[in-house]
Protein backbone atom coordinates (compact mmCIF):
# COMPACT_ATOMS: atom_id res chain seq x y z
CA UNK A 1 0.00 0.00 0.00
CA UNK A 2 2.30 2.97 -1.42
CA UNK A 3 0.72 6.29 -1.15
CA UNK A 4 2.03 9.91 -1.57
CA UNK A 5 2.33 12.91 0.75
CA UNK A 6 -0.63 13.80 -1.09
CA UNK A 7 -2.80 11.03 -0.58
CA UNK A 8 -2.11 10.34 3.47
CA UNK A 9 -4.68 10.29 5.58
CA UNK A 10 -4.60 9.37 9.74
CA UNK A 11 -7.75 6.61 8.65
CA UNK A 12 -5.23 5.29 5.81
CA UNK A 13 -2.31 4.39 8.53
CA UNK A 14 -4.62 3.42 10.54
CA UNK A 15 -5.92 0.92 8.40
CA UNK A 16 -2.27 -0.23 7.41
CA UNK A 17 -1.66 -0.97 11.13
CA UNK A 18 -4.68 -2.61 11.48
CA UNK A 19 -2.92 -4.88 8.54
CA UNK A 20 0.02 -5.39 10.20
CA UNK A 21 -1.73 -5.94 13.32
CA UNK A 22 -2.91 -9.37 11.57
CA UNK A 23 -0.54 -10.18 9.21
CA UNK A 24 2.77 -9.47 11.32
CA UNK A 25 5.08 -8.95 8.22
CA UNK A 26 8.39 -10.01 9.35
CA UNK A 27 10.81 -7.01 9.24
CA UNK A 28 8.30 -4.53 10.21
CA UNK A 29 8.98 -1.66 13.20
CA UNK A 30 5.00 -2.17 13.88
CA UNK A 31 4.72 -5.87 13.58
CA UNK A 32 7.65 -5.23 16.32
CA UNK A 33 5.51 -3.73 18.61
CA UNK A 34 2.65 -5.76 18.56
CA UNK A 35 4.29 -8.72 18.96
CA UNK A 36 6.41 -6.88 22.29
CA UNK A 37 2.89 -5.96 23.01
CA UNK A 38 1.22 -3.35 24.91
CA UNK A 39 3.48 -2.09 27.85
CA UNK A 40 6.23 -1.48 24.73
CA UNK A 41 4.04 0.35 23.01
CA UNK A 42 3.07 2.65 25.94
CA UNK A 43 6.63 2.76 26.74
CA UNK A 44 6.89 4.19 22.75
CA UNK A 45 4.03 6.86 23.32
CA UNK A 46 5.67 7.66 26.96
CA UNK A 47 9.46 8.17 25.01
CA UNK A 48 7.66 9.99 21.81
CA UNK A 49 5.95 12.51 24.07
CA UNK A 50 9.09 13.42 26.24
CA UNK A 51 10.89 13.85 23.00
CA UNK A 52 7.95 16.54 21.80
CA UNK A 53 8.44 18.40 25.14
CA UNK A 54 12.19 18.59 24.39
CA UNK A 55 11.60 19.74 21.02
CA UNK A 56 8.83 22.29 21.40
CA UNK A 57 10.91 23.50 24.52
CA UNK A 58 14.35 24.30 22.53
CA UNK A 59 11.86 26.07 19.87
CA UNK A 60 13.27 23.77 17.14
CA UNK A 61 10.34 23.96 14.78
CA UNK A 62 11.37 21.09 12.52
CA UNK A 63 12.80 18.48 15.01
CA UNK A 64 8.92 19.43 16.80
CA UNK A 65 6.99 18.45 13.47
CA UNK A 66 8.95 15.08 13.18
CA UNK A 67 8.19 14.10 17.13
CA UNK A 68 5.09 14.91 16.43
CA UNK A 69 4.64 12.48 13.93
CA UNK A 70 6.16 9.74 15.94
CA UNK A 71 4.00 10.39 18.42
CA UNK A 72 0.87 10.59 16.47
CA UNK A 73 2.03 7.09 15.00
CA UNK A 74 2.55 5.53 17.78
CA UNK A 75 -0.77 6.72 19.39
CA UNK A 76 -2.42 4.81 16.39
CA UNK A 77 -0.57 1.92 16.72
CA UNK A 78 -1.48 2.45 20.50
CA UNK A 79 -5.64 2.64 19.13
CA UNK A 80 -5.03 -0.33 16.96
CA UNK A 81 -3.82 -2.41 19.83
CA UNK A 82 -6.77 -0.76 22.00
CA UNK A 83 -9.54 -1.42 19.57
CA UNK A 84 -10.22 2.35 19.09
CA UNK A 85 -10.92 3.98 15.44
CA UNK A 86 -9.69 7.35 14.41
CA UNK A 87 -13.72 7.97 14.56
CA UNK A 88 -14.44 7.71 18.12
CA UNK A 89 -11.62 10.41 18.43
CA UNK A 90 -12.68 12.49 15.91
CA UNK A 91 -16.76 12.26 17.82
CA UNK A 92 -14.76 12.85 21.33
CA UNK A 93 -12.94 15.96 20.27
CA UNK A 94 -15.91 17.30 18.30
CA UNK A 95 -18.56 16.83 21.44
CA UNK A 96 -15.58 18.79 23.52
CA UNK A 97 -15.99 21.76 20.52
CA UNK A 98 -19.41 22.26 21.09
CA UNK A 99 -19.42 22.26 24.66
CA UNK A 100 -19.83 25.83 25.82
CA UNK A 101 -16.32 26.91 28.03
CA UNK A 102 -18.59 27.34 31.00
CA UNK A 103 -20.72 23.95 30.95
CA UNK A 104 -17.10 22.30 30.42
CA UNK A 105 -15.49 23.90 33.57
CA UNK A 106 -18.77 22.62 35.40
CA UNK A 107 -18.33 19.12 34.10
CA UNK A 108 -14.80 19.26 34.92
CA UNK A 109 -15.89 19.80 38.69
Amino acid sequence: MEQNKEGFCFQGLYDLLLERKETRPEGSYTSYLFDKGLDKILKKVGEECTEVIIAAKAQDRKETVYEIADLAYHVLVLMAEAGIAPEEIREELAGRHVIDHKVKQEKMV
